[in-house]
């Protein structure tokens, strides 16, 4: 009897720590793809198919709150901007031509997405349309580096108010999963005239209000859904590491696209999107 429950304790002690490794795992991989240009959604299902956690409503459940950690990574970093950008917006007009052009970057994923919510959570969220989606955005990344683009605009602050629309509207490729937020709104504002630091940059005003409008609403549209029961430390351990590497992310990434191609995050991206399809159709 002693041995019985030993061998069930131990049981249900490896079970509960596998789920831990996976939900730190799956933190890790929000944090490093939500802010770079290699689709954070895509992963995610990629991992959450590997794992067996995205068909069940806990599954369903981590997969969003995890979103939280990067959310608060980037927000924390950008605080003091905010803070002097909402004290300038009422007596400064480039500080409020900035927010109007965000606003209007931001209007048109906000609408779209609310109106095909349901077409694209029950037509598109499929691992087939991620792998190729990261295929195909990985050749249009090696495409707009090997273009002879001349940058006229070199602070995300000073785009005019019309390229902020047009960023806005080719971020709404970006719901399609695989597809990648970050990579729609840095190849767009690329085409239109901004450098690639620049064109970083903005892709994190434009994830502020992006993400948590899209985190809200997914949370209200799974209320109730939402499963906890006793995965708290599941989530806890998930959110802590979407934080961390999301905040390392959003440290470096400038820095090192100022200094690098995009080449590396393309490769990566065909790299994952064809393994997919190989583990899909071949093995």
């Amino acid at each position: 009897m002693q041995l019985d429950a030993l061998n069930a304790a131990v049981s249900g002690w490896s079970a509960a720590h596998i789920d831990l490794i996976k939900a730190a795992v799956l933190g890790i991989v929000e944090g490093l793809t939500e802010y770079l240009p290699v689709s954070s959604t895509g992963h995610l299902l990629l991992m959450e198919h590997l794992f067996g956690w995205g068909d069940d409503a806990f599954g369903k459940s981590f997969a969003v709150l995890i979103q939280l950690g990067a959310i608060l990574a980037l927000l924390s970093i950008y605080f003091g901007r905010l803070l002097a950008l909402a004290k300038d917006m009422f007596t400064s007009w480039p500080a409020a031509r900035f927010v109007i052009g965000v606003l209007l970057a931001f209007l048109p994923a906000a609408v779209i997405g609310a109106l095909a919510y349901h077409y694209i959570k029950s037509y598109l969220f499929d691992v087939r349309v991620v792998c190729v989606s990261l295929i195909v955005g990985g050749f249009v990344l090696l495409w707009v580096d090997r273009l002879n683009l001349q940058a006229r605009y070199h602070e995300a602050t000073g785009f005019p108010l019309p390229m902020y629309l047009g960023i806005g509207i080719i971020q709404c490729i970006s719901m399609i999963p695989g597809v990648s937020r970050a990579g729609a709104t840095i190849v767009g504002a690329m085409l239109f005239g901004a450098d690639r630091r620049s064109a970083a940059e903005f892709s994190f005003w434009l994830a502020m209000p992006t993400m948590v409008g899209a985190f809200a609403y997914e949370l209200y549209k799974s209320r109730g859904d939402l499963a906890l029961g006793n995965n708290v430390a599941v989530i806890a351990v998930g959110f802590l590491f979407s934080f961390i590497f999301g905040w390392i992310v959003v440290k470096t990434f400038l820095g090192y696209v100022q200094r690098h191609s995009f080449a590396l995050f393309a490769w990566w991206r065909i790299l994952v999107g064809g393994v997919g399809l190989l583990a899909l159709y071949v093995l």
